[in-house]
């Protein structure tokens, strides 16, 4: 359902794809990017769901409580990169790491 939330692409993931996508004041920089299973883009610009924990650190902003909050209810992975510091997290069960 997160997939038609965004703009379909199914295209292969590449590094300059993934660089164009995620580059400021593009049409698709914001929102996330679904890969599945076997490594196609499916979608970007994907609006994901929030995670209502109340115990999670107010430094983490909507990026990271996105991707928390899709995988506390279901069963993918996600790929967190900072826009302000350029670090990389991964997210899985609602665990950032």
């Amino acid at each position: 359902a997160y997939v038609e939330s965004g703009t379909p692409l199914g295209a292969q993931v590449t590094t300059e794809l993934l660089l164009t996508l995620f580059h400021p004041n593009t049409p698709l920089h914001d929102g996330a990017v679904i890969i599945d299973a076997k490594y196609q883009l499916t979608a970007a610009g994907v609006l994901l769901p929030l995670t209502e924990d109340p115990n999670l650190s107010w430094r983490y902003g909507t990026r990271h409580r996105a991707a928390i909050g899709v995988t506390e209810i279901t069963d993918s992975r996600c790929i967190v990169v900072s826009e302000e510091t350029g670090s990389i997290s991964f997210v899985q069960k609602g665990n950032l790491e």
